[in-house]
């Protein structure tokens, strides 16, 4: 694959909430920072996933009321298959990012012994220690990321944990605490919930090998707490599409409980390029479109753009049909105002191929549902180019025409309620849209 360019950083999400603005948020069920202080969640910081403790919460809620099984298809990271262990419910996770999806089956091994973790751990990093300067050829965005010095005590680490790498439980365990490490080794910016900023510095990062025994320690302590708590049965997580749900059987499913990617233009595929450049799994941005995006929900621009003369006929697929009328409407506007920009993004076949792979979705999910199964989707709308986009409402009405009953939407929370540097003024919103039947 071509190494092209890569765009460091991106405009501003459409109504994503600013540091000042979440903080003042009465309700963070619907935002991960919950999650970095709980064993298992903590072991990889990913930051579109919703809190644990909530989703924990309606789990026992649905364990008593007796239900069995619990689906998430875009389960991300793994909240809701880590507390369905806990809740003692046959639990199944679907994720199509490809690194994603590794995290999160990796924090599944928490059952493995932790004293054979700490031996396996110690081993690579004794290797580590003992290697010399830098033999891995790294693409530049790593290079840019990680001074010689840092990246020659990563690259040992990887060396040390390829030397050993088999597949097994406690491979996948250090290669997680290696991963999950590479963003608080680096000066620059690459906090997890933007884009990596290489221009942006950090006052303070970690030693490669400190930042590794840290991180398996915690990972240990969390392993051993676990074990004593957690008596449900394993959970599971497949990569594979949530638009399809090939390996999930019919009518198995009696609750499911996701947040599915907003429509909001943030490139999930690009969330992970570091790591993913790191282990070689891509050489630049490029890559990431055969790589990762092919196989994820369109909710971005950089997904669509070659298609952007599709868009009347993915208007016209027949699943799309009980909101033809209103989205055609929206996008024809968007069509329109895109002229006015400079980037001339294609927000309008964004928006068309978003709710057609969304229908699809709840196809799918009417398929494996049982009958009277509940659906708990957190979302939130989108104002691309400041044209409103009324995102649960439309999924709500998609779900009704795929076979589902009933749909209600309750809000959590205002989103972009201050103005400081927003692309629009629309007032937004975010909350669970629940789904019946």
């Amino acid at each position: 694959m071509r190494n092209l360019p890569a765009p460091m950083v991106q405009g501003t999400l459409f109504g994503e909430p600013a540091g000042d603005e979440l903080s003042q948020s009465k309700d963070s069920s619907s935002t991960f920072r919950d999650n970095l202080t709980l064993p298992v969640h903590r072991w990889f910081r990913y930051s579109a996933g919703f809190s644990a403790t909530w989703a924990g919460s309606v789990l026992a809620r649905a364990k008593c009321e007796g239900r069995q099984s619990v689906l998430d298809p875009f389960v991300g990271s793994g909240t809701v298959v880590l507390e369905g262990e806990e809740a003692a419910l046959e639990s199944l996770g679907v994720e199509a990012h490809p690194f994603v999806s590794r995290v999160a089956r990796a924090k599944l091994y928490w059952r493995e012994r932790p004293d054979a973790f700490l031996e396996y751990a110690r081993d690579i990093l004794a290797r580590a220690q003992g290697r010399g300067p830098i033999r891995g050829d790294y693409p530049q965005l790593i290079r840019t990321c990680f001074p010689p010095g840092v990246l020659d005590s990563l690259d040992a680490l990887r060396e040390s944990w390829q030397g050993k790498a088999d597949g097994s439980g406690l491979s996948e365990l250090a290669w997680l605490a290696l991963a999950s490490i590479l963003r608080e080794c680096s000066p620059v910016g690459t906090a997890q919930w933007q884009y990596v900023l290489p221009k942006k510095t950090k006052s303070r990062t970690v030693d490669p090998f400190a930042a590794f025994l840290a991180k398996t320690n915690v990972m240990i302590a969390d392993m051993a707490g676990r074990r004593r708590l957690t008596a449900g049965p394993s959970g599971r997580i497949l990569r594979e599409d949530a638009r399809r749900l090939r390996s999930v059987r019919d009518g198995s499913i009696d609750l499911v409980l996701t947040s599915p990617p907003y429509a909001n233009n943030y490139d999930y595929a690009d969330a992970a390029r570091l790591e993913m450049s790191f282990f070689g799994d891509i050489q630049g941005w490029g890559c990431l479109q055969e790589a990762v995006r092919q196989y994820l929900v369109r909710s971005c621009s950089q997904h669509v753009a070659p298609i952007s003369k599709q868009t009347d006929a993915i208007l016209a697929e027949p699943v799309l049909a009980p909101i033809r009328n209103e989205i055609r409407e929206v996008c024809t506007k968007l069509d329109a105002e895109r002229e006015h920009h400079g980037g001339k993004k294609t927000y309008h076949t964004m928006v068309a191929a978003y709710f057609k792979d969304m229908a699809d979705v709840w196809v799918a999910l009417r398929r494996v549902c049982k009958d009277r199964a509940e659906v708990c989707f957190v979302v939130g709308d989108s104002a691309p180019y400041g044209i409103y986009v009324p995102v649960d409402r439309w999924l709500g009405e998609l779900a009704v025409a795929a076979g589902f009953k009933t749909f209600s939407f309750e809000k959590t929370r205002d989103r972009n309620t201050k103005w400081k540097n927003r692309k629009h003024r629309v007032p937004l919103h975010e909350g669970r849209l629940w789904v019946r039947g």
